[in-house]
């Protein structure tokens, strides 16, 4: 089991159980001052069981539930702003035997204070139990105000992944304006797995050849790649593209985590804006963005783009909607352009996750002695010259430590990246 703020995330019946589902749910109750809790689940086979679990334990503790089914986590995000709390029942990009829990507070993440009372066992008041109340949500309409009509509407393919961003993406992008195709709406039947990130998105791929753009979820619609010209583009590009439209409505304080592309940060710098740094993760990003009053945040490797005015989460629908909102004009092209530049490699190598920590010291003193100054801000991070860096850390949401190398030289990005594997190697033969 994988506990973080990020969420809690398991196998169903081998490391999640129901009994960890009900305790959870439980201790978390206790966090919930308006006693009134939205309840949302993607499209895994063990959704609907965990969320008659939760909505359960939460009503038995007094809470008021509030079930949106099926839908998306940035959509519960929103709707938690006006109630005060929610769980979506996730687990987000893992694989579909996986399954866990999103928690919300006051519509942001929790905070590692509030993971900590949810793991340790809470005894709330006895009280009236709970009422459960069916919602729809008005994300769609929200989000079209923020995007605003489309005067030159896109060609565009939704990939959905199988996921709950069913009837949501599609929605908002017709809305707008656009001319949309839809693919993979259907779990079952979809081609391809949960991360849109990791997968080939061929059928996506096949699709766009001849349209404009291509987007593609992960089961919760909160990370967003996209696919151009018949080429999947990483998901630093998704952001890059989210920037430019910040910049262009005003947006001037920007956070990034610390696996995010250099090229985003070199982009904003040179048009005025101003840059803060966070760990990995959503909850951390929008911590920082709270602390440094910024208004976007931005998370590389998931294609995560937060605008704190509508969500603070990875909000990839809406993003989908403001990247189509520009796709046209000659910054996008420049943007792209310029990130292009610049090669990423996205890592990881798998070790006992007991000796991560053990790995990890060691590794410090190997890197500050072939590179220099270490950044420990979240794992170790060394900046070998303007151009080029490498970030070591654990997972938040797998069982496995991850490497993420950039340069704008590609021979240059390989060569760091087998580096680093070599000494993360002869850090844990130490240790044996």
């Amino acid at each position: 089991m994988k506990v973080t703020i990020s969420g809690i995330r398991g196998i169903v019946g081998k490391d999640l159980t129901l009994r960890d589902v009900l305790k959870f749910s439980k201790n978390f109750s206790t966090l919930i001052d308006s006693k009134k809790c939205v309840i949302a689940t993607d499209t895994r086979p063990t959704g609907q069981m965990i969320a008659e679990t939760v909505k359960a334990q939460l009503m038995e503790s007094g809470i008021d539930v509030y079930d949106l089914g099926i839908a998306p986590t940035p959509v519960a995000f929103r709707e938690s702003r006006k109630y005060g709390a929610g769980i979506i029942v996730t687990s987000s990009h893992n694989p579909i035997e996986w399954n866990g829990m999103k928690m919300i507070i006051d519509g942001r993440g929790i905070t590692e204070e509030q993971l900590a009372t949810v793991m340790k066992e809470q005894n709330p008041p006895k009280s009236e139990i709970g009422k459960e109340h069916k919602i729809e949500s008005s994300y769609i309409d929200d989000a079209s105000k923020i995007i605003g009509a489309i005067p030159d509407p896109p060609a565009v393919t939704v990939d959905i992944g199988g996921g709950a961003a069913r009837g949501f993406s599609s929605q908002l992008l017709e809305k707008v304006g656009c001319n949309v195709v839809t693919i993979n709406d259907e779990r079952e039947k979809s081609s391809r797995g949960p991360d849109p990130t990791t997968d080939a998105l061929n059928d996506l791929v096949a699709n766009t050849k001849d349209r404009d753009i291509g987007f593609a979820f992960d089961l919760d619609g909160d990370r967003l790649v996209i696919v151009i010209n018949g080429e999947k583009k990483n998901p630093d590009v998704t952001l890059g593209i989210g920037v430019v439209k910040a910049l262009e409505i005003g947006c001037k304080n920007f956070v990034l985590s610390q696996d995010t592309s250099i090229s985003v940060e070199k982009y904003i710098k040179q048009n005025g804006g101003t840059i803060y740094r966070s760990k990995v993760g959503e909850a951390n990003v929008a911590s920082k963005m709270i602390e440094t009053e910024s208004q976007v945040g931005g998370e590389g490797s998931s294609g995560g783009f937060i605008l704190s005015d509508f969500n603070y989460c990875r909000d990839g629908i809406l993003t989908s909607g403001l990247i189509a909102s520009i796709i046209k004009k000659e910054k996008f092209t420049d943007v792209l352009n310029f990130m292009e530049k610049y090669h990423i490699i996205r890592d990881k190598v798998g070790y006992d996750s007991e000796q991560h920590d053990n790995i990890l010291k060691i590794l410090h003193d190997k890197m500050k002695e072939k590179f220099g100054n270490v950044d420990t801000l979240d794992g170790l991070k060394v900046m070998i010259d303007e151009d080029s860096w490498v970030l070591v850390r654990r997972s938040n949401t797998e069982n496995i430590i991850r490497i993420s190398t950039e340069s704008d030289s590609l021979e240059k990005v390989r060569k760091i990246d087998q580096e680093i594997k070599d000494l993360i190697k002869e850090s844990h033969e130490q240790i044996k």
